[in-house]
């Protein structure tokens, strides 16, 4: 059976070219695993961009374009005929003979994202849509769900039996040999790594060369549009002015007057940082974090009403706090600080709180001067740089995690992390995207851990928010 054979069925939806709206532009982006320049990416990008918010310290960036990228979350209302042009100019770019999305039961979140599909589809069938680097899209469906597909562009093929499903792969991938997927070579950057290894033994059996989607999903799924930079821009203000003000509440709640001493938890004051996010109109997922003393060593510690401690004099606090606005696409904001209660600090707390910060500072600057020189700059570079000074104050087994994540519409994106003890996090740490820095120290009788958030544009990164450059004193 020939591929023309298979796909003869003729599909009414052709592409409907690029949007209104819009200009094409172009960047260059250099792809750390093939080795080789992603030139002339071609993206739509709106121009007038406004120039991002003040920071609370430190100086003001220069007006920046912005990259609204078709095909990803934060297009979602965009037609997924106009997708089509982007994934091709992707894959193009990359090298690639083309890029394979599949699904089961909703395993691949990414994919139906990217491809602007209805995450409560009724799927109980595999299907699959190869999107070609030059050419009309495939598609491949079970004969009982034949119309999970038919919102997006291309020609249509079914299967029933098993004998039938692998007939229809090598015809959906004929002419491709480097066919890209949701898929990490050992599982290194497990994030993407959605592809079972079964799905992935039997295309390499066809001979085809399964490689990474990792950067790829990258472009579609972590760089923000205009509208998305302003809304995280507002949770920050919001969130600033709510944890400063907080601090200050503790100290009422704790000493309430005529030489009292309150009653106040770590649940208590979690609780009274919610209520304030309400207030602003922000949502979020668990949290926030507060912990006082061995706690704060507890990097994902989460107080509850019957599992906290007292916030007393003499404690040492860490508060992290994380949210986003209660509006579509809108982005995170997520920082942590830490502070000393009715007191000075340790000099032990000083000299760990200030190593922390160097650590941070020395991730901030690399990636800075990497944007402003116009170098491409991966994940792991940041952490290298965090990690290092950590290391040379010989406290490198105190520092477990990762120094920071992508940020998104969860505050866990799937863009690049600054990793590289976790995962060797090779991908690229784009323009238009946002995430964290936060490398800490967790010593067992406290812990900290200095978070702030940066945002990147061409030629361009920055803190976004309010830099914390003391202990707070409570």
């Amino acid at each position: 059976m020939f591929a023309s054979d298979y796909f003869g069925i003729c599909n009414k939806n052709k592409s409907s070219g690029i949007p209104s709206g819009y200009s094409l532009g172009l960047i260059s982006i250099f792809c750390p695993i093939s080795k080789r320049f992603f030139a002339d990416l071609r993206c739509f990008c709106k121009t007038g961009f406004n120039q991002p918010p003040a920071l609370m310290d430190g100086p003001e960036p220069a007006t920046r374009p912005t990259c609204e990228r078709p095909g990803s979350r934060i297009m979602a209302d965009m037609n997924p005929k106009a997708n089509i042009e982007a994934i091709q100019a992707a894959i193009h770019e990359a090298g690639f003979d083309g890029w394979l999305f599949y699904d089961h039961h909703h395993r691949d979140p990414i994919g139906e994202r990217i491809l602007g599909m209805d995450p409560k589809l009724h799927v109980t069938r595999r299907w699959y849509y190869f999107v070609p680097a030059t050419g009309e899209p495939r598609k491949l469906v079970h004969r009982i769900e034949q119309a999970r597909l038919d919102a997006l562009p291309g020609a249509k093929a079914m299967y029933s039996s098993w004998q039938e499903l692998a007939q229809g792969l090598e015809a959906l991938l004929s002419g491709a040999r480097t066919v890209a997927m949701q898929y990490s070579p050992n599982n290194a950057i497990m994030y993407v790594s959605m592809a079972d290894a079964g799905t992935v033994e039997f295309l390499r059996s066809l001979g085809k060369q399964i490689v990474s989607s990792a950067d790829m999903v990258s472009q579609f799924e972590a760089v923000l549009n205009e509208e998305q930079v302003a809304s995280h821009s507002v949770a920050q203000r919001a969130i600033d002015a709510i944890l400063a003000e907080g601090w200050r509440e503790i100290g009422r709640r704790i000493r309430p007057g005529e030489g009292k001493t309150g009653v106040y938890s770590e649940f208590d004051h979690v609780q009274w940082l919610s209520e304030a996010m309400r207030r602003e109109g922000l949502v979020w997922a668990d949290g926030p974090n507060v912990s006082v003393n061995a706690n704060c060593s507890d990097s994902h510690y989460e107080p509850t009403a019957d599992r906290c401690s007292p916030i007393r004099e003499g404690d040492f606090l860490l508060i992290d706090i994380w949210a986003r606005l209660n509006t579509p696409n809108s982005v995170y904001y997520d920082i942590t600080w830490t502070g000393v209660v009715g007191r000075e600090p340790a000099e032990h707390e000083q000299k760990v709180f200030e190593i922390v910060l160097g650590a941070r500072d020395a991730a901030i600057r690399v990636v800075e001067q990497a944007f402003a020189a116009g170098r491409p700059i991966c994940g792991f570079e940041a952490d290298d740089a965090a990690r290092a000074v950590i290391q040379a104050a010989g406290f490198g087994e105190f520092f477990t995690h990762r120094t920071g994540h992508n940020i998104g519409q969860e505050v866990h994106g799937v863009g690049a992390n600054l990793d590289n003890l976790e995962t060797h996090d090779v991908r690229l740490l784009l323009p238009n995207t946002c995430f964290s820095v936060e490398p800490g120290i967790y010593l067992p009788e406290f812990g900290v851990r200095a978070e702030i958030d940066m945002m990147t544009a061409p030629g361009k990164a920055w803190v976004t928010g309010k830099i914390q450059r003391e202990l707070v004193r409570i």
